[in-house]
Parts: structure tokens; sequence; C-alpha cells
């Protein structure tokens, strides 16, 4: 069954009586080289469990299921559940959740079908809500390996950003703090239906094995990135002292043991930067 087919597509919503859902970002592919590329690109391992985020009708979990052990498929939209189950019954190795990703308990989820193979997670996000679901992966303390998502075009151009360059902020240096980031496509609007207004990118972020940043103070690091970038048009120095309770001194030497001149913005500083930063002021 050609998952990327708009009359399909049609067909099988049609049958399941259901419509596109706005409330949920759905937009469904139908350039059949989308998800097979994207699959491709998801890890190296063919061992691996995929935690696959929103499924939708399946087109890229067919692909992931033809390449890897297992595939667990977590979708919100319980219209869809009748849909994956007819068009994912050929494929033992997949499994569909009827689920919030920002609510369900992702170490049991892991815990309960991985089998102690490695995990990396595969996701379509919606761009109302990438930000929340890419954080609470990162967050969650899970042992993924990888997570490769499809989002907008404009948010994976921060991603992937460079200190120093317009599209670094805050996500970007936060990001650097549990893997790297890169770009691997971009996919246009028109590979959708219903069609996006904007373009989208597939990124993929390599997880570090081991955490390479380990600050003194792991709250101060995340509260100067938030600092810095709240008040990015100020001066690193002024952005800090105006949210955080340290003097302008103490912020000043902190910044100049770490490398920085004294008008440095915090869209200059690296992970790291931000890590030695937290640990001057610690």
């Amino acid at each position: 069954m050609d998952l990327c087919n708009l009359s399909v597509i049609r067909d099988l919503m049609s049958d399941a009586g259901i419509t596109f859902r706005k409330e949920f970002g759905q937009n469904f592919l139908t350039n059949r080289m989308i998800p097979e590329d994207i699959a491709d690109n998801c890890t190296d391992n063919a061992e691996s469990m995929i935690l696959e985020i929103g499924p939708g009708i399946g087109c890229l979990t067919q692909e992931l299921a033809l390449r890897f052990k297992k595939v667990v498929a977590v979708e919100i939209d319980k219209g869809l559940i009748p849909i994956l189950g007819r068009t994912m019954s050929e494929y033992d190795n997949v499994t569909v959740i009827n689920d919030d990703i920002m609510k369900v308990d992702l170490q049991a989820l892991i815990d309960e079908y991985s089998d102690g193979m490695p995990v990396a997670v595969c996701a379509n996000l919606p761009y109302y809500i990438t930000t929340p679901i890419l954080m609470r992966l990162l967050e969650s303390g899970v042992r993924f390996t990888s997570i490769t998502i499809m989002i907008q075009n404009e948010v994976a151009a921060r991603l992937v950003a460079k200190p120093g360059s317009s599209d670094y902020g805050a996500i970007t240096a936060v990001l650097g703090y549990y893997g790297v980031a890169k770009k691997i496509f971009k996919v246009s609007a028109g590979c959708f239906v219903p069609a996006p207004k904007v373009d989208s990118a597939v990124v993929r972020i390599d997880l570090y094995k081991e955490p390479k940043y380990s600050p003194k103070n792991e709250k101060l690091f995340r509260d100067l990135i938030r600092a810095a970038f709240e008040m990015r048009r100020k001066t690193l120095q002024n952005a800090i002292c105006a949210k955080l309770p340290y003097s302008k001194e103490q912020v000043l030497e902190a910044i100049r043991a770490i490398g920085h001149t004294d008008t440095v913005r915090g869209e200059r500083l690296s992970t790291e930067d931000f890590v030695k930063l937290a640990d001057e002021l610690s």
C-alpha cells in the first residue's frame, strides 16, 4: 500500500470517517522519497528500536519497520489508530500506542519495549510543538542514541547554527549540551497534504554517549543561557545582571576569565563557554 499516494490517504481517512486535524498539526507526506530518506538517515544501527512520534497513517513507520528491529509509534490522535492498525498489519515489529508524547513516561516505555536494544527517535514533528517535544526528549534522561526530526526549516536553521550567527539562540546553546545537530536535507511544502505555508527540513541530532559537559551548577548554566537570549541586544554582562543576582563586577570578572571581552553579547558564546561561565559564577 502506497501511503504517500494522495488517493490512498484520502480513501483511508474517508473509510475511517476522519479528516485532517489542525490542532495536531497534521501534514501527511505525498512524496515517497522523503520517508525513505528519513529512515535511511535515522540511525546506523539496524538492531535498534525506533521511537516514532506522530506516525500519522504510517508512511514513515513502514520504512522504519523495513530497516530496524523494532518500531514503537506514539500517536496522539485516536482517530488514526484504526488506520494504523490496517496499514501496519503486515509488520510484526511495529507497536502503535495511542498517547501524548508530552505526557507518556518515556523511560517506562523504553524499558517495556526496547529489550536492551539501543533506541533512536524519529519523528515528523508538528510545527506548533517542536521545541517542547525536543526539550522533553533531551531532558528525559533516556539514553537515546540519536534524534532525527522533520521540522520547520527556520527552526532547523536555529538547531544547527554556529555561535555569532543570526540564527544562533538559546535552543542552539542548550542543544549543544546534549549532542551535535546536523541538517540532512530540506523538504518543500509541496511534499505534504495539506501543504504547510513554509518548507521543512530533516535534522539529525547525535547524542553524546557520555556527558560532554558537567557544570558545577546545571540550573545556573541554563539560567545564564535564558538571560543572555531573552535580552540578546544587551551586552552579556548587562543581560545577566538584569536577570540574575550578580553584580556587574562579578559578571565582568567571570566573562574575562573565560576569554571574552567586556562588550561581548550572549550570541557569541558556545555551549562550552556558557558551562565555563556558570562554573566561574558558582
